[in-house]
């Protein structure tokens, strides 16, 4: 196809979901570069992301310029390559998320800086979605959401609780001086570990570097925040299946994560390659089929809505510390970051994301109470 006939294809495209080329609302592209239509037709996410890290083309309002390309499902008109096949294959063939490569995510993602993370995050150091039912800045929203998982598990002064995949901490730390709870959290990330450790000081947590398939002891709750998102779809029944040997009889195991409307093997190859190595997002089906014969689904919540307002914040937050953070990381940098902020925030706009909080317990127990909201 000609590079005229490319350029008036992709124009077409974009008229569907309201986007003109060159246009003047804060949503339409500028394209710098000619070639930049060729690369959205044959690359898909990966072209998308790259020519705008190549600085190609430009938009005023990157999250709404993906929400309104995602809401026509655009990926149906864009035709693979190899480059695109090759992390399907990848996915198919090798599993990506085996115990060889469980720290890949940490080393590659969660330790690029403690400083990136403190001025994104906010005063919590929370790295997923807040609850702002009732809260009107991103510290509020991520208390909420620790004090709503507190009681969805239904926690009490005494009891042990197992994290997988504990982050900075603050959830140990909250459960702790809030609920009275014991912690015990893993973590693949050594920079986590490193602050985690110092801001638990004191408390009855335990932080490890540690994969969630050798986790040891029993304990009356078992959760994690974000991160069944590293798990992959190949050991999803293997995670389920720790979770009830670390779980007691009686207990409550709980799940946040980010969920996806279709069941696939892989993530979008940008996200893959320069955010999240070795990811996926796991649908209904997946995580439903993982849980079958294993637990009972006491409660499943979905507020992806408030995904964006956090991804919005933490945008906010980055850019307004980029005067200080450009000192360790380059202008590249910065645009695939804010990238990927904003692309994950129109993502959710367009509801081809959700945000799912699910609790669980074993069968043969009485009904626990855990919708709470």
């Amino acid at each position: 196809m000609a590079n005229i006939k490319i350029k008036k294809y992709v124009s077409r495209l974009f008229e569907k979901a309201g986007i003109t080329i060159d246009g003047n609302m804060p949503y339409d592209i500028q394209v710098r570069n000619d070639n930049t239509y060729k690369r959205l037709l044959s690359e898909g996410a990966l072209g998308a992301g790259e020519s705008y890290m190549d600085e190609w083309w430009d938009c005023k309002a990157l999250d709404q310029f993906i929400s309104r390309i995602l809401s026509i499902n655009i990926e149906k008109y864009v035709k693979g390559n190899w480059r695109l096949l090759y992390h399907v294959i990848k996915s198919r063939l090798f599993n990506l998320q085996n115990i060889r490569r469980a720290f890949v995510i940490g080393r590659e993602h969660y330790d690029l800086g403690n400083d990136l993370y403190a001025a994104m995050l906010g005063k919590k150091m929370l790295y997923s979605c807040g609850y702002w039912k009732e809260a009107n800045n991103l510290d509020d929203a991520q208390e909420a959401k620790l004090d709503l998982i507190c009681r969805k598990i239904n926690l009490e002064p005494g009891m042990s609780v197992l994290e997988l995949g504990c982050g900075f901490g603050y959830f140990a730390k909250f459960a702790a001086e809030k609920y009275g709870a014991r912690v015990t959290g893993i973590t693949v990330s050594e920079e986590q570990l490193k602050l985690g450790m110092e801001i638990c000081r004191g408390l009855p947590v335990e932080l490890k570097l540690e994969d969630y398939r050798n986790i040891s002891g029993k304990y009356d709750r078992v959760i994690s925040i974000g991160m069944l998102e590293h798990v992959g779809y190949k050991n999803y029944r293997a995670y389920m299946e720790n979770v009830d040997k670390a779980l007691k009889t009686d207990g409550i195991a709980f799940i946040q994560t980010i969920g996806a409307n279709d069941s696939t093997t892989t993530v979008n190859a940008w996200t893959c390659k320069y955010i999240f190595p070795n990811s996926l997002i796991p649908s209904i089906s997946q995580i439903g089929q993982a849980m079958e014969g294993i637990f009972v689904m006491e409660d499943w919540h979905n507020f992806g809505e408030h995904y964006e307002k956090t991804l919005m914040a933490w945008f906010e937050n980055f850019d307004s510390a980029w005067p200080e953070l450009k000192k360790q990381y380059d202008d590249r940098f910065y645009r695939m970051w804010k990238y990927y902020l904003l692309s994950c925030a129109g993502a959710f706009r367009s509801r081809h994301l959700q945000l799912w909080q699910i609790a669980m317990t074993k069968p043969g127990n009485k009904q626990p109470y855990c919708r709470v909201s």
